[in-house]
């Protein structure tokens, strides 16, 4: 059964790579969605695919690229949407 959640990372992840370790993780798990930087500093992923492929993608959001410093994940889960790939977004 194909899931959706909505994910906030707040702390140092703007500036290091977080996007673009996010949507490299994302592919290799086989999700699709999108990660995008927020003007409050955060970063917001929607991931849809199978359950255990986000659990995995939420437990890697508390660690993210060497340089981040993750400081709170909220995850909830939410109406899929249906989308055919993983996308990196800008502001």
């Amino acid at each position: 059964m194909i899931r959706h959640y909505d994910i906030v990372v707040k702390g140092k992840v703007q500036g290091v790579s977080y996007r673009f370790s996010t949507h490299h993780k994302a592919i290799e798990l086989g999700l699709t969605g999108l990660v995008k930087n927020m003007p409050d500093g955060s970063v917001f992923i929607e991931a849809e695919g199978k359950e255990e492929a986000i659990n995995k993608l939420i437990e890697w959001c508390y660690y993210g690229p060497p340089k981040a410093k993750v400081s709170e994940v909220n995850a909830t889960e939410g109406e899929v949407k249906g989308y055919r790939n993983f996308e990196l977004k800008r502001l």
